[in-house]
């Protein structure tokens, strides 16, 4: 399968609420949905988060492009995150596609990335994989931590408590009346 045309899986400052997502993906997407990324670990960064390749667990959401607008996104998300190709010495993320799997109970809508292959018979899920009746792994770019950061990271980095970027702070007050 030709990566073209992937959803992207975000985690960080372009998750609904946070400062780049009404920046760079109001009106650009056409679906946005829950997912989590096995395989992967997320630490905090100077303001925005890492996610580097590990035994854990990201949280984030699967984004897909609106129509006609994938090369426009695909650009400013590459220019927000400093990718500036693959394996190039000034990144600071690598642009890698990588499974994401949608959250459970979202209505799942198959996209470009959608493996929608299953085993049958297959055993229990095991974490961050579906159960049965639920979605299947979905191919997407992500943006992980190029290689010395990430390097960096592993040595002395400050792990994100659950790989949830929105859990690292309390949720804001509720406003009376």
């Amino acid at each position: 399968m030709s990566d073209t045309g992937l959803p992207f899986f975000v985690y960080g400052t372009l998750l609904p609420g946070e400062p780049n997502h009404d920046r760079f993906l109001r009106g650009r997407t056409c679906q946005e949905r829950p997912a989590v990324l096995p395989g992967a670990l997320l630490y905090e960064g100077p303001g925005y988060p890492y996610a580097v390749e590990g035994h854990g667990t990201v949280h984030g959401a699967l984004v897909t492009a609106a129509p006609g607008a994938y090369a426009e996104l695909l650009g400013l998300l590459d220019d927000l995150e400093e990718f500036l190709g693959p394996g190039h010495p000034r990144n600071l993320y690598e642009r890698v596609a990588r499974e994401a799997v949608p959250a459970p109970g979202v209505p799942h809508e198959p996209g470009p990335g959608d493996s929608g292959a299953r085993e049958p018979g297959a055993g229990q899920p095991g974490p961050g994989q579906p159960g049965p009746g639920q979605p299947g792994p979905v191919r997407a770019w992500v943006y992980l931590a190029a290689g010395a950061v990430a390097r960096s990271l592993r040595t002395g980095g400050t792990l994100v408590p659950g790989g949830d970027w929105l859990s690292r702070r309390p949720p804001p007050a509720r406003r009376t009346p």
